[in-house]
């Protein structure tokens, strides 16, 4: 039985701030690529991958760029903001947090 990944974090931990490197292409991270590694890790870090993250596009490879992507757990959808924290040539890093409450 799949639990909604925001059962499985449980208290403080339901915010993740997670480190994340993608490679750039043109200035931006593909958003099939960020959309993986953003399951990937949160299948790390809770054990259970989501069942599906979207996200609207790219994500500029610009220290401070944000974006609000879309996690699905079973029914539940709950918000994910990205947010560029360095890029150093074709590595990018950012960092993810996990809305606490269903969309």
């Amino acid at each position: 039985m799949r639990h909604p990944v925001r059962t499985l974090v449980a208290g403080p931990a339901v915010v993740l701030a997670l480190a994340l490197a993608g490679c750039s292409s043109g200035g931006s991270v593909d958003q099939s690529d960020l959309e993986d590694q953003i399951s990937t890790q949160l299948e790390e870090e809770v054990g259970q991958a989501p069942d599906d993250i979207s996200c609207p596009g790219d994500l500029d490879a610009e220290e401070g760029e944000t974006m609000e992507c879309t996690l699905t757990a079973g029914e539940d959808e709950l918000g994910v903001q990205v947010e560029v924290t360095s890029v150093d040539g074709d590595n990018v890093k950012f960092d993810i947090q996990v809305d606490e409450a269903p969309q």
